[in-house]
């Protein structure tokens, strides 16, 4: 059996923590809503625009950010990263209008496209194929903990402090992280003491096709594949239906069912704890399936299905008014998101030909999944303002491309292996290598 250094757990510890920070940061805007709201008078359009506002840049950013990782490489990446969005954090504390607060969201969102990327970049450094799913489930619980955390903590400094402290204080923990990893961080090559033979199982097990390293990585090439898309659109339709969580979820419980800050910071915390153990599964049960024989393909594409379908039970919530069913469904629709994800974020090193590619292919995947989040949170705004402030629409949708979401990994996503790059080959050679 191929034995891999231990110091991998401790990268991947790093990158849960620096998503968790990330999704601190998002939702802190989204908790404080209706106090930034009260307090700057603005109306439900203004407040969709500015919890959009993040999303455009977020998700224009991707491909360069992906880019970005491939070429400085995950630890100077990351840390250029979570240090430029923790510091336009802790600046959103000093907006005094729509203006203000909507560009500092702006380029709250170009600090934070790095996040994902680098990521991916670590676990196709530090982890082997049979690992990889795990090791994502466990970076992405970063979302699901930071979420958890927000909700207590950021209603808990509003409280007793105000809405600007929550900035100030969410911002800071981001660069006491930057510190931290740009002590401890190396790629594998660069550890001295580390075990050759460990090192060199790590090396061999990256990529099965041997890439020219002098070659220019060519972006609209790689969307000339059918796997390239199914991603595009999987993560679309996954981050529709996360993103109401994100921004409009905390809103939701204090508009539609009187949540005061106090419930919003413990029973509106559930769903996103129940996503942590939903991302954990998700990745243990995709690698579980691959050690067992099954092809990566299968063992990939039944986690995210199931995860879709699970999802698509939030449409449920649009039904009733009972607290406890509501929380519930939004708890097996976290998991059922969380429990997806952790597939979604193997696809780039699982389908990367070569290390210059992963970060790359996770912007793609990346710039696509959070366009919903621009939709999200503009399309929620809007029936809110038209339906006087009913969720009944945005639950049906996001339910809706839940099940469109099972449906394109089913059919539409092909075969999940490195993508067999071809000079100059037209569209329908590359489409029949890719089936």
């Amino acid at each position: 059996m191929r034995r891999y250094p231990r110091i991998r757990w401790l990268m991947i510890a790093f990158c849960f923590f620096a998503i968790a920070i990330n999704y601190i940061d998002r939702i802190n805007l989204a908790i404080a809503a209706p106090h930034i709201k009260r307090d700057l008078g603005l109306d439900d359009t203004s407040m969709g625009l500015i919890l959009g506002a993040f999303f455009w840049t977020y998700a224009l950013m991707q491909i360069p950010a992906g880019r970005m990782i491939d070429r400085l490489g995950a630890r100077l990446g990351l840390a250029i990263a979570v240090g430029w969005w923790s510091l336009f954090t802790v600046f959103t504390a000093f907006g005094r209008g729509f203006t203000s607060i909507f560009a500092f969201r702006l380029m709250l969102g170009l600090g934070e496209s790095g996040g994902y990327p680098g990521c991916a970049k670590v676990v196709y450094a530090w982890f082997a194929k049979k690992e990889r799913a795990t090791a994502s489930g466990i970076f992405d619980a970063g979302p699901r903990a930071g979420s958890a955390i927000a909700l207590p903590l950021v209603a808990w400094l509003i409280g007793t402090w105000g809405w600007e402290t929550s900035f100030v204080v969410t911002g800071g923990l981001g660069l006491v992280w930057v510190g931290i990893w740009m002590l401890f961080y190396r790629e594998p090559e660069e550890i001295k003491g580390l075990d050759p033979v460990q090192r060199d199982n790590l090396l061999a097990d990256r990529s099965v096709q041997v890439v020219d390293k002098s070659e220019k990585v060519n972006i609209p090439g790689l969307f000339r594949y059918r796997t390239v898309w199914g991603m595009m659109i999987g993560f679309f339709c996954m981050n529709f239906a996360t993103y109401f969580f994100v921004t409009w979820f905390p809103t939701y419980l204090t508009m539609a069912h009187g949540f005061s800050l106090k419930e919003l910071g413990t029973l509106g915390a559930i769903p996103a704890l129940m996503g942590i153990p939903g991302s954990l599964l998700g990745g243990l049960c995709s690698d579980w399936m691959y050690r067992k024989g099954f092809s990566l393909t299968t063992a990939r594409k039944t986690c995210l299905i199931a995860g879709m379908l699970l999802s698509s039970v939030i449409a449920f919530a649009a039904f009733t008014n009972s607290m406890a069913v509501i929380l519930t469904l939004f708890s097996l629709t976290y998991a059922g998101l969380a429990f997806t994800a952790a597939n979604i974020w193997t696809l780039p090193a699982d389908v990367a030909p070569g290390p210059g590619y992963v970060g790359t292919l996770s912007g793609i995947q990346n710039f696509a999944g959070n366009l919903a989040g621009i939709v999200t949170a503009s399309f929620t705004g809007l029936m809110l303002s038209l339906s006087h402030g009913s969720f009944v629409v945005p639950l049906l949708v996001a339910g809706g491309i839940c099940l469109f979401g099972a449906f394109n990994f089913m059919f539409i996503m092909g075969k999940i292996e490195p993508l067999a790059l071809k000079k100059n080959a037209t569209a329908a050679q590359v489409a029949a290598a890719n089936r």
